[in-house]
């Protein structure tokens, strides 16, 4: 078979499922790449979801004894919604990031990649295939840079002219030799908006990211979010899309062609109250098709409570007394005590002083302790 004429078949057929974009690029080690994943851990930049052993994230071979390339693949999501609710007084709401709407796109991507793979063992039934979406081993960045979807941009997300950079990607390690796409030129330029706004200074430099300070992680951890966070969170309730609503690449790039990412508005910016109350069965039946549901409703419930205190949203303090005094998670708790006390209502002062007397854990008596001082601050 001449490979040449089937890689160019491949990319037609990707176009005819759904695939954005397409590029190959050789299985050889991720060099440089390497190097700045040393330096990341050093400094204590990572987040801890990605893949601890940084040989397996650079060398492909370690992963597909036959690596002879990388196929790379983007699929674009949508950045508007049409028909948005609004968030007023009395009904205040959260939003999950534009990465979380619609279906989650690791399965979209899963299922594009095994039809990938299908169309390759048609023609050539003895290739090694290995595929990988955002949890696999590789950097999916690193290797869509590297097959020229795009160009690896300040905000350390891959720009595409296409559709900046809302795109999902995932890759494809082969034994097959394609040939490489031709890599994209750097074409931020000068700008330096997306480490301008970042909220949290998280962008260290064009192209680094203290992980551990950016909202969109902050937002998934499972416990008490550190103080300096906690009004920078705003409304958001899963991820962070700042760094990109930012960038002009992504001026007028509304990507609405992909169905499965068509957003539910009542799904993706929420009321706030009614997630207090969801149990893991009504919230895995609401949410768990979403990519934002994978680390359960515990991360969600506490980020809603920091964005009612954002919102000083004093309708919402009977709620969170509920919490404060019957919810079984410290977090939850915790972070119910610190937002009464952001709030500030009377209500909200009787409860809290009730709970400093009958609370027994260490980190949720800190919490009370913090609301009570916004009181004293404030009156």
């Amino acid at each position: 078979m001449n490979i040449n004429q089937f890689q160019q078949q491949l990319i037609e057929y990707a176009a005819t499922i759904g695939i954005d974009k397409i590029g190959f690029t050789s299985a050889s080690p991720f060099r440089e790449l390497k190097n700045r994943l040393i330096r990341q851990q050093e400094l204590g930049y990572a987040s801890g979801f990605e893949e601890s052993d940084i040989n397996k994230r650079t060398h492909p071979e370690l992963l597909l004894s036959e690596a002879e390339s990388i196929i790379a693949i983007a699929i674009a999501y949508p950045s508007k919604m049409k028909d948005a609710p609004q968030s007023v007084k009395g009904a205040r709401r959260g939003i999950f990031a534009r990465a979380s709407w619609g279906t989650d796109y690791h399965t979209v991507l899963r299922e594009k990649l095994a039809l990938l793979e299908l169309f390759i063992l048609t023609h050539i039934p003895d290739a090694r295939l290995r595929s990988m979406v955002d949890t696999g081993e590789l950097s999916d960045r690193a290797v869509a840079e590297r097959a020229g979807i795009g160009w690896s941009a300040k905000n350390c997300s891959i720009i595409t002219p296409e559709f900046g950079s809302y795109v999902y990607l995932g890759e494809m390690i082969t034994s097959i030799p394609f040939a490489p796409s031709e890599q994209m030129e750097d074409q931020c330029g000068d700008c330096t908006l997306c480490l301008d706004i970042c909220p949290t200074g998280a962008l260290i430099q064009g192209g680094q990211l203290d992980a551990q300070r950016c909202i969109a992680f902050v937002t998934q951890t499972k416990t008490i979010v550190p103080d300096e966070f906690r009004t920078k969170i705003g409304n958001r309730i899963y991820g962070c899309d700042t760094c990109q609503t930012i960038c002009p690449k992504n001026k007028g790039k509304a990507n609405m062609h992909q169905s499965a990412f068509k957003p539910d508005p009542e799904l993706v910016k929420p009321l706030l109250v009614p997630l207090l109350s969801m149990t893991n069965r009504s919230f895995k039946e609401t949410y768990g098709h979403m990519s934002g549901a994978w680390r359960g409703k515990n991360p969600i419930q506490r980020n809603a409570i920091l964005a009612l205190a954002h919102f000083k949203e004093v309708s919402a303090v009977p709620v969170l007394i509920q919490l404060l005094e019957n919810d079984p998670r410290p977090v939850i708790r915790g972070t119910a005590a610190w937002a009464i006390g952001k709030i500030n209502s009377e209500e909200g002062l009787t409860a809290l002083k009730k709970a400093e007397q009958t609370e027994v854990v260490e980190e949720v008596l800190k919490e009370i302790n913090k609301g009570l001082q916004f009181y004293k601050i404030e009156k």
